[in-house]
């Protein structure tokens, strides 16, 4: 279960790593306008807010206690979310374009997946995760391919245990390269 899926994050007293203060910066930046349409995304953008300031204040407060090894982490964590947020909006735009050549709106969508319009909102603009099936449906009803839709960007426990495991076994055919699981 990810920490800062939107209905997790009402339960969050702190973000714990540069890729969550990263992820919360992204998702408060969205849920700004997105509060304009949805009022009952307030108080997920305003504790988020609060999470951020919290984390600033107790990492990055005192320029003399900055590493150079927390500056790596940062930009690390800076370009993983940029690549998300890229990936997202690419999406996003082609989905929209899907919905305008097949002259369906956002809210017939959300019906065809038994959505309501602002969750379609939310899975649109990235706040929350398509499911497998959304994914299926949106690849089958706009021929739009997998690799469009489904972000290929893994959780950075996962990408540990690959490089621990990969480390372990002693077949050389099964190789990824280290700097493809730091992106991806």
């Amino acid at each position: 279960m990810d920490r800062l899926e939107i209905d997790n994050i009402l339960k969050l007293n702190e973000l714990k790593t540069e890729f969550e203060f990263e992820k919360a910066s992204a998702i408060q930046g969205k849920l700004r306008w997105m509060v304009k349409d949805d009022s009952s995304l307030k108080p997920v953008r305003q504790h988020l807010i609060s999470l951020i300031e919290k984390y600033e204040k107790k990492h990055w407060d005192s320029e003399s206690n900055i590493s150079d090894e927390q500056i790596k982490e940062s930009d690390i964590a800076e370009r993983i979310v940029s690549a998300e947020s890229i990936f997202i909006q690419k999406r996003k735009e082609l989905i929209k374009e899907k919905l305008k050549e097949s002259n369906i709106s956002q809210k017939d969508l959300a019906k065809i997946l038994g959505h309501r319009p602002n969750y379609m909102s939310e899975l649109i603009n990235g706040v929350r995760p398509f499911s497998r099936d959304d994914i299926i449906v949106i690849h089958r009803l706009f021929d739009i391919e997998f690799n469009n839709l489904i972000p290929p960007f893994l959780k950075k426990e996962v990408t540990n245990h690959i490089k621990t495991t990969l480390g372990e076994l002693k077949n050389n055919k099964v190789r990824i390269k280290i700097k493809d699981l730091e992106t991806v």
